[in-house]
Parts: C-alpha cells; structure tokens; sequence
C-alpha cells in the first residue's frame, strides 16, 4: 500500500510522557497497556511534521536529513530506501525520496530547500540501519542548503515530542 500522504500510523496513542533533559526529549508512548513505544529526541535537531530530523551544520550551509526513531518505530522493518535526487535541488516540502517497510512505502519530504549532495550508500545494502540507528548510521541524505529555513515549520525536540503523543 503506497502512502502519498506523511507518514501514516494507524493507532492512536493513549497517553505520552516525556522527560526533558539537556541531550534531548525522551519519551514514552502507551497504545495498550502491555505496548509502548520508547523513543529518543535529541535536543541538537528539529522535526518535522512529516516525520524527518534534520541537523543543520555550525555554518548554516548544509545538514543530514533523516526519519525519526518515533517513524521507524510506527513503519516497522524497513526493506528498502530509494532515493533518486541526488544533484538535485529541490524546494521545501517536495519528495526526495521513498521509504518501504514490510507492510508500506512512505514519501519522505524535504524539510527545507536544498541541493542533495550525498545519499547514504549504506542503505543500499543495509537499509534496517534506518531501524537500528535512525539518528546516526540510518542517516539518508546531506543537502546544501539552497534558501531560506524561515518558515520551514520545524519543531525543537520537546515541540515534536508533544505532538506525536496526541
């Protein structure tokens, strides 16, 4: 089933607690009371509504793109990432990509303008790295950024963490 739309989770939480301390938000999501998601939101990143992190560089230029632990969570066991842009540029909110799991294949959006400047090769090969290290190794691109990231609509750890706890 292909999803054109953000990230698509189909069960609403019933509560979320979330703990803020000075490397990020933690929180736990509670769906039934024997299931819970427990995820990490490191404080130097912003989000997404759609679901990605990025980290913007000290310089301002360019940044890694990724999906959140809370997303790879919800997806379940990614198969496949395709991402077919590299040396493209492209605005705020286009498609730069795809991300499958068993049961779906989301869009993934780009969060401000840029030019794609490096996919991660490695998961061509190992794509579960965006399941076992969303912020680190599961990385999927690095972009110049080409304009403006006023009103790019990206939330800080403890804005992202409210929100998916809704």
């Amino acid at each position: 089933r292909r999803i054109n739309s953000p990230l698509h989770f189909g069960e609403k939480s019933l509560k979320t607690t979330c703990l803020s301390i000075k490397k990020g938000v933690y929180c736990a999501t509670f769906y039934r009371p024997s299931y819970f998601l427990f995820m990490h939101l490191p404080a130097e990143l912003l989000y997404t509504k759609e679901h990605e992190w990025i980290r913007i560089d000290d310089s301002g230029n360019t940044a890694t793109i990724g999906i959140t632990d809370f997303a790879q969570n919800e997806l379940g066991d990614i198969v496949y990432v395709e991402i077919e842009t590299l040396s493209q540029t492209l605005d705020r909110n286009d498609i730069f990509g795809t991300v499958e799991a068993v049961k779906t294949v989301s869009d993934l959006y780009l969060p401000v303008p840029g030019r794609i400047m490096e996919v991660n090769e490695k998961l061509e090969e190992k794509p579960e790295l965006v399941n076992e290290d969303p912020y680190g190794h599961g990385w999927m691109i690095k972009i110049e950024i080409t304009g403006s990231t006023t009103g790019a609509d990206l939330m800080t750890s403890g804005e992202y963490g409210k929100m998916v706890g809704q």
